[in-house]
Order: structure tokens, then sequence, then C-alpha cells
């Protein structure tokens, strides 16, 4: 297996990952990031979303539709995973993990892991995180 990727039903998948400091608890976090009908709200290139705890659509800000199945969504843990199931990017595979890891009473990390194929969507699925996560201490104040 090559450097960076995943074995996923016999394909490479590149391993994306972006994390960000946040002065908040991770409660607070989990608000924001725990809900995944409403992440377009923190998520800038997102237009829109919609969804439940157990299938969410975005729409992308070039009007592109994701469509995702919600793996998991815990709260106790703080982690929601999502796969893309289909929609108008060419997504072989995909696996997102958002995790909110409390640091103390006033103060979280959120880790935001991307595994996907093909690799030539990596580069703009990971400058979307990136700009997302970077993004959150401002929504979150």
């Amino acid at each position: 297996m090559g450097a960076g990727g995943q074995a996923f039903l016999g394909q490479l998948m590149a391993a994306l990952r972006s994390h960000v400091l946040l002065d908040a608890p991770a409660d607070a976090v989990w608000r924001v990031i725990g809900d995944p009908a409403a992440v377009a709200d923190w998520f800038p290139s997102m237009k829109s979303s919609t969804g439940d705890t157990r299938h969410r659509t975005v729409v992308l800000g070039d009007g592109s539709v994701l469509e995702e199945a919600v793996v998991t969504h815990d709260p106790a843990r703080r982690r929601l995973q999502y796969r893309v199931t289909g929609g108008d990017l060419p997504v072989a595979g995909h696996l997102g993990t958002v995790d909110v890891l409390e640091i103390d009473a006033g103060r979280s990390i959120v880790v935001y892991s991307t595994e996907i194929s093909p690799d030539s969507l990596a580069g703009a699925f990971d400058a979307a995180i990136s700009e997302a996560v970077a993004a959150l201490p401002a929504h979150l104040s």
C-alpha cells in the first residue's frame, strides 16, 4: 500500500486531515458539528444542506450536489462520520470523520479526517475542508 492511502474495496484512497484548536467547550462545538443538516452553516464551500442523522444532501457553491449517508452520529463521543454515496462528483470511495475532542472545560480540538478516491478529488476536498476547519473559530465567536 502506498504512502498516504488506505485500501477501500480494492482501491487506494487519499487520506486527508485538518484540525483546529478552539477556545470553546467541546459540547458547544458539538452542537454545531453534530447537526448533519446544518453543515452548510459553517462550511464555506457549501451553499446549502439538508438531512438528518441518517442522510444528508449538500449543494456546493458551484451547484454540484452530493448525497451522503451518515455512518456514525455519536453525541457521547462527539463523532460524526459520513460517506458520499452519490451526486454530481465522480466520487468512487469516501469516508469523512469529524471528531470534537475536549482539552479542558473551555477548550477543544476539532479533527476532520477524510479518505477519498479517486486521488484527483483529494486537492479540492482538502482545500474545502481546510478552509471550513480554519473558519470554525470565527463561526463560534
